[in-house]
């Protein structure tokens, strides 16, 4: 199971359309649900989703814009998710149905929420109606405009796993949590608009033993030389050459994985730190832009 999150802040149109650059983000990503908020559309047919979704395996329902902004689409694989109702409500939209193979009816909602207190309220009142009514295994995604800090959050009716404290998130339930356990999320590089792409994934495939990688700069270092050289001289054994050849590969890369973390252990820890602080400010300044449309409202 995998879902890919995005305000999209309108697909443009000629130069400007951002049609290709997420029709090449949904090919390398593969979700099999694909929630997007402020597409800025009108009414989008089947033949305008194929493009971005590259095949006919597919279903979507729409939101229609509201005079030059809003606009709701949720695209699901039909082959991995059997749909049997849908819903469309003024801050959301929902389809029911179930995963293949797994025995619990899902809801799956993509919301954009509004930036007026008084709509705020209605709409979480709306979503908290619409929870009550069904129990099921939950999944809330979208732009909700609403930033949570961690003591609001333990209020809430829904436990959220989420890449980052911004206004994009995704909410899940706890029977959610039971069915798929691995669960997680995944912010991706900001590209396409000022929001960044959210990925929610149950797992991570093993795809087996990674290929080695080396980069140039490593070689810069003093003493790098001498650990490959010594690595590959290592007796690995063996009858079949592409067999010592892929040994010999091994030892280059586990020597090269130790030194690296005796050698650049700190730079990881390094680039957290700087995450961290990113992340903080972007909150504060995210908060400062939506407290100035709440007055401008």
């Amino acid at each position: 199971m995998r879902m890919l999150s995005l305000n999209i802040r309108g697909f443009g149109s000629g130069k400007d359309s951002k049609v290709g650059d997420f029709k090449k983000l949904v090919s390398r990503e593969q979700p099999a649900v694909i929630l997007l908020q402020e597409t800025k559309c009108n009414c989008i047919d089947r033949t305008w989703v194929s493009i971005i979704w590259g095949s006919d395996e597919f279903d979507f329902i729409q939101k229609e814009k509201v005079g030059k902004s809003g606009g709701l689409l949720l695209i699901w694989d039909t082959n991995e998710f059997v749909a049997v109702e849908s819903i469309i409500s003024d801050f959301y939209i929902a389809i029911k149905g179930r995963w293949k193979g797994q025995d619990v009816e899902s809801i799956i909602v993509n919301v954009y929420g509004p930036h007026e207190d008084a709509n705020k309220l209605k709409m979480w009142l709306s979503l908290g109606s619409f929870v009550g009514k069904h129990d099921v295994a939950w999944f809330l995604g979208g732009d909700f405009n609403e930033v949570l800090e961690d003591s609001e959050r333990q209020n809430c009716i829904f436990m959220t796993k989420r890449a980052s404290c911004k206004l994009d998130r995704f909410l899940v339930s706890e029977r959610s949590i039971q069915v798929w356990s691995d669960l997680s999320t995944l912010a991706l590089e900001r590209k396409l608009s000022d929001h960044c792409p959210l990925i929610l994934r149950d797992k991570d495939i093993d795809f087996g033993q990674k290929p080695t990688k080396i980069f140039d700069q490593w070689l810069d270092n003093e003493g790098s030389e001498d650990i490959i050289k010594k690595a590959w001289s290592m007796n690995v054994g063996g009858s079949r050459l592409d067999c010592v050849f892929r040994n010999k590969l091994k030892n280059v890369k586990n020597a090269l994985k130790d030194w690296s973390v005796k050698s650049l252990g700190k730079l990881e820890e390094e680039i957290n730190e700087l995450k961290n602080s990113t992340c903080h400010w972007e909150l504060i300044v995210e908060q400062r832009d939506l407290n100035d449309d709440e007055r401008e409202n």
